[in-house]
């Protein structure tokens, strides 16, 4: 992702609303302790709430919407609950693709794929080949992914092609590295969402992040709908977004 325009994406004409939108989806675990139920119910109910919240994005005028599925600190919870959370999606993606597909929904992925299984990769795969050519919305996938690690994977890149006599060190600047990121075509988030009253980016597109404006609600992920993605959305356009001391108007 970088701040460069992108082509434009099919879907209403919505002033006020932030052409990107990125989401750290949290709080299924809490959601789930407070009604005395298991975590993968939390999980699962997160499914349906992320269901709710691509076809309300659409409605609402986003262009992209980012979420942040899974980190790649998540590999230090339970065994039981990595396996929960892969059955997951491997179940959104065999139930909710030809539906997205249908949708017009592209579906793009962000993170590191060696070390997955193979059968996720495989999944992974089938759902950008299938929707590369759709127009609707643009649903960024971030899995098994970390800001840090895209960062410094950019750099490794970019310290190759030094090492091997392909790029002059001086040419590198903030540009050409956020064009080594995971989906520098896709621009940079306008709006960045965490649920569940959290109010940190835990590694989630720190770099992409550097002008977004950030609104953190206290409800849990497995409650977040169209009317909170719509709140979220109006503290936005109340906002005046600075850029290098310029002002610029969330809304017409």
């Amino acid at each position: 992702m970088s701040n460069a325009a992108a082509p434009a994406t099919e879907g209403p004409d919505r002033s006020d609303a932030p052409a990107h939108v990125a989401i750290i989806m949290d709080g299924n675990g809490r959601w789930a302790a407070a009604r005395g139920l298991p975590r993968a119910e939390g999980h699962r109910r997160g499914v349906e709430a992320l269901r709710r919240v691509v076809r309300a994005s659409h409605e609402l005028g986003i262009r992209y919407l980012t979420i942040f599925s899974f980190s790649s600190e998540n590999w230090s919870r339970p065994a039981s609950e990595i396996g929960d959370l892969f059955g997951l999606l491997r179940r959104f993606i065999r139930n909710d693709l030809a539906s997205l597909h249908r949708d017009g929904v592209k579906v793009r992925i962000i993170g590191e794929r060696d070390g997955l299984e193979g059968d996720i990769r495989g999944l992974l795969n089938e759902a950008e080949e299938l929707t590369r050519g759709n127009t609707r919305l643009t649903l960024v996938v971030a899995f098994n992914y970390g800001s840090r690690q895209e960062i410094a994977k950019a750099a490794q890149k970019l310290a190759r092609e030094v090492a091997e006599g392909r790029r002059d060190p001086d040419t590198i600047d903030a540009e050409t590295l956020g064009a080594h990121l995971d989906a520098p075509d896709i621009p940079d988030p306008d709006l960045i969402i965490r649920t569940s009253g959290e109010q940190r980016l835990s590694n989630f597109l720190m770099w992409q992040a550097a002008y977004s404006e950030l609104v953190f609600v206290p409800i849990h992920w497995p409650d977040f709908d169209k009317a909170a993605l719509e709140g979220a959305i109006a503290e936005f356009a109340r906002r005046e977004r600075r850029f290098g001391g310029l002002v610029a108007k969330t809304a017409s």
